[in-house]
C-alpha cells in the first residue's frame, strides 16, 4: 500500500507541474513516504530525513515533506526531531498534497495536518501506470477494525473504508486500456471489503466483476485476515479465471495462547482448517504467510508450537519478523517482553526452517511448464527476461524485450531459494 501511495503522490505532484528527478540533490521538493508498522521501517525513515538536513542548508528553498504512517504518528513532533522538515502530511490527507505544497511555496511556514476523514479522498486518486508497466496496484479499501494487540494500523490508517465496487472496476478497466495485464488489489484486510458500503458487496463479488473485464490476465490481492476468509472467496479461486493461485494469509503465531494475546480471533486449528479447504479447492495453490517471533510472553513451548505448525503446513514462503514495540498498541503494556538476543535467535531458527520449505517447494517445479507473465529484464542479467508464475514465483529465462506484457510458456530447468530458472518451449 505504501508503494501505491507513493505513486499517487508522484502523480498528484506531476499534475501540479513537478517532475520526478533522478537524485535528491536535483530536487526542489522531496517527499518521504514513511512506514511505522515495524521498527526497522521507522528507523529507515528517520535516517533518510536526517540525511536531508545538509541538503536543506545548501538549498534553503528546498521543500521537505514527511508523509504516511510515521508522519501520522509523530505529527508536529516531527518538526522538533528534524528542523529541516517543512510539511507533515497524515495518511488521510494525501489528496491535498498539491494544495499544501503550493501554500508552502508562498508562505514558507511549517504546516502539519494529520486529521482523519470520514472518507479518505486519496482512495479515489488514480495514478497513471509507468510506461511499459505490466502490473499495477489498485487500492480497494483502507484502514482496519481488528485492533490486533501488536498493530498500529487502526491508529495510523483509521477504521475500514471500502471503495465502491463500480469505481474499482472502472479503474481496472482504465488500467487495462493503458496496457496493464495484472492488478494487485490492496487493503489492510481485503476479506472484509464491502462492509462499509450501503449494498455490502463481498470481496468475492469484486473479484468476479474484475475477472469479467476483457483484457485482464491476472488478479492478485493482499492482505487477507484468516478469521474473515470466506467460503465464497475460496470458491472464487476456481470460478474467476484470472484470479491467480496464490494467497497471503498471515498466521503470526502457531500457539493458541499467543494468538489470543495478539487478539487475532482464530485458533491454530481454525487456520489449518482454512488451509485445508484452500488446498482442496485449489490443488497446488501457493500459500505465503507472516509470523512474528518473540511476542510478549512467548515461551519456548509457544515458539516450538510455531515451528511445528510450520512443519505441518509447509508454507511456500514466509515474511518473518521480530516483535517490536509500537506506540498506542496494547502489546506495549503487556508483561513478558523478551530480550533482543532471544528474539534474534528464534527468528534465525524460524527462517532457516522456512528456507528449507521454500527451496523444497521450488525444486518441485523443475520439469514443469508454467505460464509466465513477462514483466521486464532480469535483475541478474540484461540478456534475460523476468516474469512470474501464477503462484507468484519469479522466473528468469532467455528472451527478448519484445516479450514484455505477454504470457509465455516456460519450462522450469532449475530452482533456487528466491527464484526459478527456465527456458521458453
Amino acid at each position: 500500500m505504501n508503494v501505491q501511495d507513493t505513486q499517487k503522490m508522484a502523480f498528484l505532484m506531476e499534475e501540479s507541474g513537478y517532475a520526478l528527478t533522478g537524485s535528491p540533490s536535483d530536487a526542489d521538493l522531496i517527499i518521504v513516504n514513511t512506514c511505522s508498522v515495524r521498527e526497522k521501517a521507522a528507523q529507515k525513515a528517520y535516517s533518510l530525513l536526517g540525511r536531508f538536513r545538509e541538503l536543506k542548508e545548501e538549498k534553503p528553498d528546498l521543500i521537505v515533506v514527511a508523509a504516511g504512517c510515521l508522519a501520522q504518528q509523530e505529527g508536529d513532533h516531527f518538526f522538533k526531531m528534524f528542523p529541516s522538515l517543512d510539511v507533515v502530511v497524515g495518511t488521510n490527507q494525501l489528496d491535498r498534497l498539491p494544495e499544501i505544497v503550493s501554500s508552502e511555496e508562498r508562505s514558507r511556514r511549517r504546516y502539519s495536518n494529520t486529521a482523519f476523514a470520514d472518507y479518505v479522498p486519496s482512495l479515489d486518486v488514480q495514478a497513471h501506470p509507468f510506461a511499459g508497466e505490466v502490473s499495477s496496484f489498485v487500492t480497494i479499501m483502507q484502514g482496519c477494525n481488528n485492533f490486533c494487540s501488536y498493530c498500529v494500523v487502526p491508529f495510523l490508517r483509521g477504521r475500514e473504508q471500502s471503495r465502491p465496487l463500480g469505481d474499482i472496476v472502472k479503474e481496472v478497466e482504465k488500467l487495462v486500456s493503458q496496457g496493464v495485464k495484472e492488478v494487485t488489489l490492496l487493503g489492510q484486510n481485503v476479506n472484509s471489503y464491502g462492509k462499509t458500503l450501503p449494498d455490502k458487496p463481498a470481496f468475492a463479488d469484486l473479484l468476479q466483476a474484475i475477472g469479467n473485464i476483457r483484457g485482464i490476465r491476472r488478479i492478485r490481492f493482499t492482505t487477507s485476515h484468516p478469521k474473515d476468509l470466506s467460503e465464497g472467496l475460496i470458491a472464487a479461486f476456481g470460478r474467476v479465471a484470472p484470479l491467480c493461485e496464490h494467497i497471503h494469509l498471515p498466521l503470526q503465531s502457531g500457539s493458541d495462547r499467543i494468538l489470543q494475546r495478539m487478539k487475532r480471533g482464530y485458533t491454530v486449528s481454525d487456520y489449518k482448517e482454512k488451509i485445508a479447504a484452500l488446498r482442496r479447492a485449489v490443488p497446488g495453490i501457493s500459500i505465503t504467510s507472516d509470523i512474528i517471533v518473540g511476542f510478549p510472553g512467548e515461551a519456548e513451548d509457544d515458539f516450538e508450537q510455531t515451528l511445528q505448525t510450520m512443519l505441518a503446513i509447509r508454507f511456500d514462503n514466509l515474511f518473518s519478523f521480530q516483535y517490536s514495540k509500537r506506540e498506542h498498541t496494547a502489546a506495549v503494556g503487556m508483561d513478558g517482553h523478551l530480550p533482543e538476543k532471544t528474539k534474534r535467535e528464534r527468528l534465525k531458527m524460524l527462517q532457516k526452517l522456512q528456507e528449507g520449505h521454500t527451496l523444497e517447494k521450488n525444486i518441485a517445479f523443475i520439469g514443469k511448464n508454467e505460464d509466465i507473465l513477462v514483466e521486464g529484464p532480469s535483475r541478474k542479467t540484461g540478456s534475460e527476461m523476468m516474469g512470474r508464475t501464477r503462484t507468484n514465483r519469479i522466473v528468469n529465462f532467455p528472451g527478448s524485450p519484445g516479450l514484455v506484457g505477454k504470457v509465455v510458456r516456460v519450462k522450469i530447468v532449475d530452482a533456487y531459494l528466491h527464484s526459478l530458472r527456465g527456458k521458453m518451449e
